[in-house]
């Protein structure tokens, strides 16, 4: 009897064995599962390791392993290991000695990409300081709001950032915080030159016992949120969050012998994060670029042989823009990671440039939920996987867009999404997924909890992004939940639009959001379009596109042409003062068209008056 109710549960389970061997992606799961147990290990043995260890001691290591490798190439200038370690007791010590800095203290750090962000950073972690990453982009009411949220009673500036100081110095004065400027001299009461006393200092290693008392769980640094939607937050970066992002090139395939191109912002988690802590971590060769440059982006990477590359939102479709030419094979980059990158461009990247694995990822600085797509299917960021879900608990709920907020059952609790329906995105708070939250905002990190979502009492982090699992348990990013907006009663995700949009000829670039129309419930579909070199608006192409590929709720009603678009330090398209400025032509001043029958026409005053008077039907 026994016998065969073993025969028969074995049948029974049997074509789920098949299905899962034969899965073509089944080697995959297996190697990155193995990859991430591994991981796993090592960052357990980290958090019992005493003293401990952070990635300032795994630089070290690689500083005895191997001192004369490079470090760093900078606009033609190479440092060593030896040279950067060096360097970085110099500014410690100088630190120490003139600014008084401790361990415990945070210092916040207003530079451009340059070598001097890299050992500015390393010298305040060897003193136990945590940095604040300040977007060197701000200014103003926003350079005082990030400053002051981070509890820094230190900031230390390049030397380009000097105006940009004086229009804060008097705040600044009165909260009692002390300004540097890496610079010889300045002329400015309050401002103190701090390059000679870095140059004049000895550049013999610290005692590791100025760092006794940091702990994994200790603040290491303070990333700023893009602010696309009000003024940025304070994410706070402990050690852990630093080694859990370093590890993300392992998890890409990236090895001891590869060289990485960082061309992004150092003071955002892509750049500084996945870049930077993750080549201390492998012990690699980095290419540091001031800022991103299509027309400089290949030739760079041929100079250096650079093998491993970064790109976040519109950067691969820049690089598809440029000019054809005959040698854009040539060259050894094999990895690219990132995220943001459509599906069109993804193809057109890899048809173009050659067989790169495009390593796209969904994360978050402050989450405690991410995904990375380590396979070569195209268009996704991750997939569902035993372990992975295991480690990091997460679910899909169904989400109401009109009234932002979960949908919810009888009994209070949050309803899963199906398999092949767009969801929100939480993930389990738990002690090995922390959520950390943000720095002088209880408020906002309040926000990002979300209580009973599947059992009472239990505890997720809210993304605020919209993903969707198909039927293959590929993980797919739909959108940000601030940028779909609810018209006619539908949900419309402004990148799909988007999408559409950027395939008419003349249209280069398109910025999608929803704005208020008098009388109406939710929001109707608008779009700020950036027109090509040479071309003009075709309103009856991009009519033919828009009512080809988009339901009637989800066409873009309005379009408002722009030379530019502001941007975020990551290449993302600031919406919010396009939402207030609304279709309103004698407010706006760019041209703005409108979707009648058969084409786009100008958009009259007469017409907008028609709208609000409902004499035009939307």
């Amino acid at each position: 009897m026994y016998i065969w109710f073993t025969i028969i549960a074995g049948l029974a389970i049997l074509p789920v064995i098949l299905k899962t061997l034969l899965d073509p992606y089944f080697g995959q799961d297996c190697s990155y599962m193995f990859k991430a147990l591994k991981l796993g290990i090592r960052m357990a043995k980290y958090k019992k390791k005493k003293p401990f260890y952070s990635i300032l001691d795994c630089f070290l290591d690689s500083v005895k392993k191997h001192p004369n490798k490079t470090f760093l190439h900078f606009e033609g200038a190479s440092y060593t290991y030896i040279e950067v370690d060096k360097q970085s007791n110099k500014v410690a010590r100088a630190l120490q000695t003139f600014a008084k800095l401790k361990e415990g203290d945070t210092v916040a750090l207003f530079l451009g990409n340059d070598p001097c962000y890299v050992w500015t950073w390393m010298g305040l972690a060897k003193l136990g300081c945590a940095a604040a990453l300040l977007n060197f982009n701000i200014r103003s009411k926003s350079l005082l709001h990030c400053f002051s949220c981070c509890g820094a009673k230190v900031i230390i500036a390049a030397a380009e950032m000097k105006e940009a100081l004086e229009e804060v110095l008097p705040t600044l004065k009165l909260q009692g915080i002390s300004v540097y400027l890496l610079s010889e001299e300045c002329d400015v009461e309050g401002i103190q030159p701090l390059a000679k006393h870095i140059a004049q200092a000895s550049d013999e290693p610290l005692s590791a016992d100025l760092r006794a008392d940091i702990t994994i769980r200790s603040p290491a640094l303070y990333i700023y949120t893009s602010g696309t939607t009000g003024l940025p937050k304070a994410a706070l970066v402990t050690h852990e969050r630093v080694w859990a992002a370093s590890f993300i090139q392992v998890v890409s395939g990236v090895t001891s012998e590869d060289v990485l191109y960082i061309n992004l912002p150092l003071y955002h988690s892509a750049g500084f994060l996945v870049g930077l802590t993750g080549a201390i971590e492998r012990g690699i060769t980095v290419v540091l670029k001031r800022k991103f440059s299509a027309s400089q982006f290949w030739e760079d990477c041929r100079k250096h042989n650079v093998t491993v590359i970064q790109y976040i939102g519109e950067t691969m479709r820049y690089l598809c823009n440029t000019p054809k030419k005959e040698n854009e094979k040539d060259h050894k980059v094999r990895i690219a990671i990132g995220n943001g990158v459509r599906s069109d461009i993804w193809t057109d990247f890899l048809k173009r440039f050659g067989d790169i694995a495009i390593r796209e990822l969904y994360a978050a600085t402050e989450g405690n939920i991410g995904f990375i797509n380590y396979t070569s299917k195209i268009g996704v960021v991750g997939r569902v996987n035993f372990l992975h879900r295991r480690m990091f608990p997460y679910t899909l709920i169904k989400f109401d867009i009109e009234k932002e907020e979960p949908v919810r059952n009888s009994d209070g609790l949050c309803i899963e999404a199906a398999k092949g329906e767009s969801g929100l995105l939480v993930g389990k708070i738990t002690k090995f997924s922390p959520f950390v939250g943000y720095a002088g905002n209880n408020q906002q990190t309040e926000k990002k909890r979300l209580r009973d979502v599947l059992q009472k009492g239990d505890l997720y982090f809210n993304t605020g992004d919209l993903l969707r699992i198909d039927e293959q348990n590929f993980v797919q990013f739909q959108d940000r939940v601030g940028d779909t907006f609810r018209w006619k009663g539908e949900n419309v995700a402004t990148t799909e639009v988007a999408d559409i949009l950027t395939m008419v000829d003349c249209i280069e670039e398109a910025n999608v959001y929803g704005v208020k129309v008098e009388g109406h419930e939710g929001r109707i579909g608008m779009a700020a379009v950036k027109i090509r070199e040479g071309r003009e608006f075709d309103g009856a192409n991009t009519f033919s596109q828009v009512t080809s590929y988009l339901p009637a709720y989800a066409r873009p009603r309005f379009i408002r042409i722009q030379s530019s678009f502001e941007m975020t330090g990551t290449f993302k398209m600031k919406k919010v003062s396009l939402v207030e400025e609304g279709f309103n032509p004698a407010t706006v001043h760019d041209p703005l068209y409108f979707l009648s029958e058969k084409t786009y026409i100008p958009l009259t005053e007469e017409i907008y008056t028609s709208i609000n008077n409902r004499k035009i039907k939307l």
